[in-house]
């Protein structure tokens, strides 16, 4: 497994990952049903990025060692964040994270009053 191979592949993935989740996404709002963008990109990207080396390695003739396993896992995790980068996704992530310190803030300040 070389770098070059490694960032080729990460880029080719994620942005079909990107893609595939956007027509997720239409689905569901087109079912009329809730769903989480980026859960929705995780589990693409596992798929995608996954199984996707897993069949460079098998087209290529890459053996199956420790590390190379270790890259697929990587693969996967990289997929999964190049995907994310989008504005939706990043605008999502800062709504929850302010969601979540609002809570804790929330939380906080009960606790204060005992």
């Amino acid at each position: 497994m070389t770098v070059t191979l490694f960032i080729t592949f990460m880029t080719a993935a994620a942005a079909v990952n990107g893609l595939l989740t956007e027509a997720v996404k239409k689905a569901y709002e087109n079912a009329g049903r809730k769903y989480s963008a980026n859960v929705i990109a995780l589990i693409n990207a596992a798929v995608i990025g996954g199984l996707g080396m897993a069949a460079v390695y098998m087209l290529m003739g890459i053996p199956w060692t420790v590390n190379n396993i270790i890259c697929l896992v990587i693969m996967a995790v990289a997929v999964w964040i190049g995907s994310m980068i989008g504005y939706d996704k990043i605008i999502q992530l800062l709504k929850q994270i302010q969601e979540t310190e609002a809570a804790e803030r929330g939380a906080d300040n009960g606790n204060e009053d005992q």
